[in-house]
């Protein structure tokens, strides 16, 4: 398997005799992969950089779902709900008003709602502090390509994702069973004070809207549109016990339920050529280079053939205070040496012949 390849123009694929065509796509970029071996199965432009939208907010996900339990409550205040971008998204969110932790989560999966992020991210260090903290998160999943500079998602100069870093944050998503719960779910009640109101999600291959069918085996993950991004999605799906992870950035033909047609040829392909053709890529981050052993790396810095250093004197589990054996054994040393010496004069004295 060659790393490089991802990094080629073209469409990206290894058949064996017998796999299917790969689908013709008019996205500026694509992927699919197998999400439990890692393997990527097929690839377009896959480290192409482009602005990610709302696909984005998987990554806030990761980043911000192991800090809070799901049943914690939270009453926002004004300050958390300023400074979004004009146009955003949004489930409702109000100030003065007590959330669940889950509640937020159902208005970022489904809602993409960007003043959800704005509190989740209020409570867990702060604006500015996140888009570092998912920035690290992205490079510790090994997604190089990622530059986070609003953590919603919402266009801003310098934020790139790419095909490949989507697909890194999709399949780390669907191995997440919470993550999973709040991707895959269609509908879901959102509160406002005394009463609450219908959410669904956007994702129109987890729900059927406008004309889209359902993806059988969907486990949703993100879409997002904006318009310097396009249309993106990140889709996963299991069937038979295979689960694959596809991305789709920026569909140039076919209007805005494009994406989605274009993930499901994907997933249809993907399923179809199990075993049928050879990975071009992996998903999982490069292995860090093995550290030689202690005694080696004593070796190689005393120099080949230097005699090796003195062991450090024993320590007691007490520490300091212990008793001390070196005493003893330093007596017991110098009484043999004394002996020796004796012995050694004795053998040099001179014989008197009879």
């Amino acid at each position: 398997m060659d790393p490089a390849r991802l990094h080629r123009s073209g469409t990206q694929v290894r058949p064996l005799p017998g796999a299917p065509a790969v689908p013709s796509l008019s996205a500026l970029s694509w992927l699919v992969a197998d999400a439990d071996t890692g393997e990527v199965l097929a690839a377009r432009a896959a480290h192409r950089k482009l602005p990610p939208a709302s696909t984005l907010k998987t990554l806030f996900a990761l980043t911000v779902l192991p800090r809070h339990r799901a049943s914690e409550r939270h009453t926002v205040a004004d300050e958390e709900l300023m400074g979004m971008g004009e146009g955003s998204s949004l489930v409702g969110v109000k100030e003065g008003y007590t959330y669940r932790v889950s509640d937020l989560w159902n208005g970022v999966f489904l809602s993409s709602g960007n003043d959800a992020v704005h509190v989740l991210a209020a409570m867990s260090g702060g604006w500015d502090s996140m888009a570092r903290q998912m920035q690290e998160k992205a490079r510790s999943l090994g997604a190089m390509d990622t530059h986070v500079v609003s953590p919603d998602g919402y266009d801003a100069p310098g934020q790139v994702s790419s095909a490949y870093d989507l697909a890194v944050f999709g399949r780390a998503g669907v191995r997440d069973p919470e993550f999973v719960h709040y991707s895959s779910t269609a509908y879901a009640d959102f509160p406002a004070g005394t009463w609450s109101y219908g959410i669904a999600n956007t994702n129109r291959l987890l729900t059927g809207a406008d004309g889209v069918g359902r993806y059988p085996g969907l486990l949703g993950v993100k879409n997002g549109y904006t318009t310097n991004a396009g249309n993106t999605l990140i889709v996963a799906a299991r069937q038979g016990g295979r689960t694959l992870v596809a991305t789709v950035m920026n569909p140039q033909s076919g209007g805005g339920l494009a994406v989605y047609e274009e993930a499901r040829s994907l997933l249809d392909w993907g399923f179809a050529a199990s075993g049928k053709v050879r990975p071009v890529g992996s998903l999982l981050p490069p292995k860090a280079p093995e550290r030689a052993p202690s005694d080696t790396r004593a070796v190689s810095a005393r120099g080949a053939g230097a005699p090796p250093a003195a062991p450090p004197a024993a320590a007691t589990a007490a520490g300091d205070e212990g008793p001390s054996v070196g005493l003893p054994l330093a007596l017991v040393g110098a009484a043999c040496g004394a002996a020796l010496a004796l012995w050694a004069r004795r053998r040099r004295r001179p014989r008197r012949e009879p």
